[in-house]
């Protein structure tokens, strides 16, 4: 018989604990901070600015790769503000701390936000010229329609907020007129992002079920989450040797990559075991660790 989870029937009580353990609570950032995600805004400035160093072959900030950079965090915080707006009940669930659940901030003034820096982030664009204004218009839409519409559609919705993700790096080398320098570095960054969405919906199941969002965990099993978010990140490792094997890049983003793998593989590893704790933490260090790769090698 297997062993029983619970004390058995019979068994004298535990002894109570000499102290009362006090429940741990999260320092909360100010609801209008929170909202709108810092820690996801500064992976798209940094995208943005490394696109733009790129395209340049130099460390400078013209003034167009600043009203990108500007265009991006407003942009970036209009979405992550429009995404909370949309997933509040399924939030109760999921992230119980987040602003609007938490009562950090009302619904009126994420309203608010959201379209403020939505304005802003479009108006910025538009200084900087006709081919960045159509990439901003373009992702914000994406931002605003996929909680309430792709995120329903499984692996299409993952995978238009994983090229909105990625999209930074051509954002930022648009803005100082070589868009297609961007390119390579954005497919790349794309795989890690597509893998992180997957995962956040094996993270998200219990409040997306709730919600009746049929989210790809939900849709064909929480197993065919865990195995295409393992696949992705597999195709991810020889896909990111390319640019090094085929000598676009020498050897310094070769070892910084090389690690980087060495990384992914160990998630891989994790999803395999169905284990997908600490995996989307994992994947954003690999994208910072990417950035890096970048930039070591072409400045």
């Amino acid at each position: 018989m297997p062993p029983s989870s619970g004390p058995e029937v019979g068994a004298p009580a535990p002894a109570p604990l000499p102290w009362t353990p006090r429940p741990v609570r999260p320092l909360l950032l100010p609801g209008w901070v929170a909202i709108v995600r810092p820690r996801n805004l500064v992976l798209a400035v940094a995208g943005t600015a490394i696109g733009g160093f790129l395209a340049l072959d130099r460390f400078w900030v013209p003034a167009a790769l600043w009203w990108a950079l500007g265009s991006a965090a407003a942009l970036g915080a209009a979405g992550n503000a429009a995404n909370d707006l949309f997933d509040v009940e399924a939030d109760r669930v999921n992230r119980p701390l987040r602003p609007l659940v938490a009562g950090t901030i009302s619904r009126g003034g994420a309203t608010l936000l959201a379209g403020v820096a939505g304005g802003l982030g479009l108006w910025a664009a538009w200084w900087v010229g006709p081919a960045v204004f159509a990439l901003a218009l373009a992702a914000l839409v994406v931002m605003l329609v996929y909680s309430p519409l792709l995120k329903s559609h499984g692996l299409v919705g993952n995978i238009a907020v994983a090229t909105v993700a990625s999209l930074p790096l051509v954002y930022g080398a648009a803005a100082v007129g070589d868009w297609r320098e961007g390119l390579v570095p954005a497919g790349l960054a794309a795989f890690l992002h597509l893998a992180r969405e997957v995962v956040k919906d094996l993270e998200d199941v219990p409040g997306d079920m709730l919600v009746g969002r049929p989210t790809l965990p939900i849709a064909y099993g929480v197993g065919a989450g865990y195995a295409t978010a393992a696949l992705v990140l597999l195709v991810f490792v020889p896909v990111s040797l390319v640019p090094w094997v085929a000598g676009w890049y020498g050897w310094r983003y070769g070892v910084l990559v090389t690690a980087l793998d060495i990384g992914v593989l160990g998630m891989v590893a994790r999803l395999g075991a169905r284990r997908h704790d600490g995996v989307r933490t994992g994947l954003k260090a690999a994208m910072a660790l990417g950035l890096l790769a970048l930039l070591w090698e072409r400045i």
